[in-house]
């Protein structure tokens, strides 16, 4: 794919988002640990997402897909000793819980960006549970030999929530009672969302607070038909350019969805945006655009639509969370501030928060960094901006929305 360049244009017209990648990837490693056959409803293609389905198969799942439906006959007998995540942060960090559970070791990899972000996290917790764990100096690849014995650990969920998700939907098939204590936890709504899919598929936990984590040993996944519902992460980009430049209605994405980024809606009613709320859509029309004040520590994904909102409102917007975002696909924080100052708005970071010196967008050169959110965010900027914006790398928005430069071109046909 060669470079993109979109041209200031207003968009309209009703798009669906692709599947939550976040719940599609978690439904995925607990229909393979299930009994019985599973059916995982709504399902759109992405490399995560793919990558978490060919290591389901590789634990021992048969996996079929057939269009927007996933068939999962669950069962953790091994074909290999070698699993490859991609370049998907949860899901190295949710199947290396999972393939500790088996009695043999396993080494699971990882590509591009993946390389590069931390997964020293889970050592200690998952020794603590009786499995002997290898990384590469806290990287990629990890070596795993169980089985899970349970029992207490200590997590650190500063990180990411990402850690507590996997061994969360491991510790149910560890050998006894596993209590997970848990310091400093971000993005507390991933949890909620692992938490409530859990219960679905009938394993029951214990939480006090988001401290204290229990899960009683014994209990299974049963097998079930299990609807996944749409990305707000990549439905943030569509409502953003809605707000920016025109009138958008985004389909099936519920504000009683678990997921963290449905707070995009706060930012676009801080913004000015026209808002309407329907039943499973929403619909957003452009406004007077006012900068605003948002705090995305629970959300981190939330900063590069942020940040293409901001870079238009006439003023400064203030962003806290800064700190979440060092071990993304990219540094993005830094990423940010370097791609959009070529396209002439400036950005400060000072500690946590994030300063966006907003109206003065104009256009021009811009790299995705190899990083998904990093090539929408600038695609979406575009919309209203003096002159072109050209994407170096749009190719990456594989990574979560494969379909993101087709619903554009889409939104902006007059």
């Amino acid at each position: 794919m060669g470079n993109k360049i979109i041209y200031p244009t207003s968009v309209q017209g009703t798009i669906v988002p692709p599947a939550s990648k976040s719940v599609m990837q978690r439904a995925i490693a607990i229909a393979a640990l299930a009994q019985g056959t599973s059916q995982l409803h709504g399902y759109s293609s992405s490399n995560d997402s793919d990558a978490a389905l060919k290591i389901a198969e590789n634990l021992g799942s048969t996996v079929s897909v057939s269009g927007e439906d996933v068939t999962i006959k669950g069962g953790l007998n091994p074909k290999t000793n070698e699993l490859n995540c991609g370049e998907a942060g949860l899901g190295i960090r949710m199947f290396t819980p999972v393939a500790s559970l088996w009695k043999d070791s396993i080494t699971l990899h990882g590509e591009g960006s993946l390389k590069t972000r931390p997964v020293s996290v889970l050592e200690a917790p998952l020794r603590q549970l009786g499995v002997e764990i290898e990384t590469n100096g806290g990287f990629v690849p990890v070596r795993v030999c169980g089985p899970m014995v349970g029992g207490n650990a200590e997590v650190d969920g500063s990180l990411s929530s990402q850690i507590l998700t996997g061994l969360l939907i491991a510790s149910p098939y560890a050998q006894k009672d596993v209590v997970l204590q848990v310091k400093d936890l971000k993005s507390k709504p991933y949890i909620d969302i692992t938490i409530d899919m859990m219960r679905k598929f009938g394993v029951q936990v214990d939480r006090e607070e988001y401290v204290t984590f229990r899960i009683p040993a014994g209990q299974t996944y049963k097998a079930m038909d299990f609807v996944v519902e749409g990305d707000w992460s990549g439905a943030s980009f569509l409502l953003v350019a809605g707000a920016l430049n025109g009138s958008i209605t985004v389909k099936n994405i519920s504000m009683s969805s678990c997921q963290a980024d449905k707070a995009i809606v706060e930012a676009l009613q801080k913004v000015g945006a026209n808002i309407i709320l329907g039943d499973n859509e929403i619909s957003v029309s452009s406004n007077t655009l006012k900068p605003f004040e948002f705090d995305a520590t629970e959300c981190p994904d939330l900063f590069p639509p942020l940040v293409s909102l901001a870079a238009h409102c006439t003023g400064v917007t203030k962003i806290k969370g800064v700190s979440r975002l060092a071990h993304k696909e990219s540094n993005r924080a830094l990423v940010l501030q370097k791609e959009f100052a070529k396209l002439g708005t400036r950005i400060k970071c000072t500690d946590d928060e994030m300063f966006v010196y907003g109206g003065t967008l104009r256009g021009g050169k811009m790299h995705a960094n190899n990083d998904h959110r990093i090539a929408m965010a600038g695609a979406v900027a575009a919309l209203l901006a003096t002159e072109p914006v050209e994407v170096e790398n749009p190719e990456c928005v594989a990574k979560s929305y494969p379909g993101f430069w087709d619903d554009l071109s889409f939104m902006t046909k007059k």
